[in-house]
């Protein structure tokens, strides 16, 4: 397999990806943001937390989705993250949707 082989075939998965995430982006209620991975999910609970005088993160989700090129299964019933880098949580505000024109453009 040539690198270009190989470049097209990663730009291929993570194109399938986003189209995934629209799909189904609408389902949830939170992204969440940590520094390895991003998530989708119905329910978040997060907690700081310390252990000797370093503080983390706890986050359990709950009904979520997995931005994961190389996850066969992205829907997950339950994640445990546990992270000592910042987590962000949105909620999904559905006027905010990410929608494409049908035609491809981009209106230019």
């Amino acid at each position: 397999m040539s690198a270009e082989d190989l470049e097209n075939y990663e730009t291929d998965m993570e194109l399938q990806l986003y189209r995934e995430y629209k799909d189904v982006v609408n389902l949830f209620t939170y992204v969440v943001e940590t520094e390895r991975r991003f998530y989708l999910a119905n329910s978040v609970d997060l907690q700081a937390r310390s252990a000797d005088g370093e503080v983390y993160f706890d986050v359990t989700l709950n009904d979520a989705w997995v931005w994961d090129v190389y996850r066969t299964a992205r829907f997950v019933k339950n994640v445990r993250v546990i992270t000592f880098k910042d987590v962000n949580v949105e909620e999904i505000a559905k006027s905010d949707e990410l929608t494409m024109p049908r035609d491809g453009s981009l209106g230019n």
